[in-house]
């Protein structure tokens, strides 16, 4: 068993003690399908913080080799984002359908028709819906521009997981 299994098994297990104690402070039983698409969300959101952290190195180490060759300069900061966003969907696009959406050995998916969906997906979770969350937290409710998009994070995670499954990530049986 490799590392990256033994972490998941240690993740699994700490996950249903979790959902066994909140079953049990609930008075509410947590059904085999329920934990799975639970387990679902957990690896999206450890996929996604892996996401980030690609995300902005890949801005950062862009910037700084476009600064440096002088290449784009008034644009730079704009290039090296677009080569981020880019990237780092491809690098959750991968992940996710390896770990987090596996398709059953009876079902089908289009990888490509799937891999755009997730760029759809990211597009409106990362780019609209963010937009959208900052002017609402910010210029209505009078939030703080640095805190806000955390706020963003409770409302996009979840949007983006619920696209990511039923839409970008959908199977059909074979």
């Amino acid at each position: 068993m490799n590392l990256g299994q033994k972490a998941y098994n240690l993740i699994e297990k700490l996950m249903r003690k979790i959902a066994n104690g909140f079953c049990k402070v609930t008075h509410k039983e947590l059904s085999e399908d329920k934990f799975k698409t639970l387990m679902q969300f957990v690896r999206f959101g450890i996929v996604g913080v892996s996401n980030t952290l690609i995300s902005y190195v890949l801005y950062t180490v862009s910037l700084l080799l476009f600064q440096r060759a002088m290449l784009f300069p008034k644009i730079d900061y704009i290039v090296a984002q677009v080569i981020s966003f880019v990237l780092s969907v491809l690098w959750s696009f991968y992940w996710n359908n390896k770990k987090v959406f596996v398709k059953a050995e009876d079902e089908k998916r289009s990888i490509w028709k799937s891999l755009l969906k997730t760029y759809v997906s990211y597009s409106f979770t990362g780019l609209f819906l963010s937009s959208v969350l900052l002017v609402l937290w910010i210029d209505v409710l009078g939030i703080s521009e640095f805190i806000a998009p955390l706020f963003n994070l409770v409302v996009s995670v979840p949007v983006n997981f619920l696209i990511n499954k039923f839409w970008a990530f959908k199977t059909e049986k074979k």
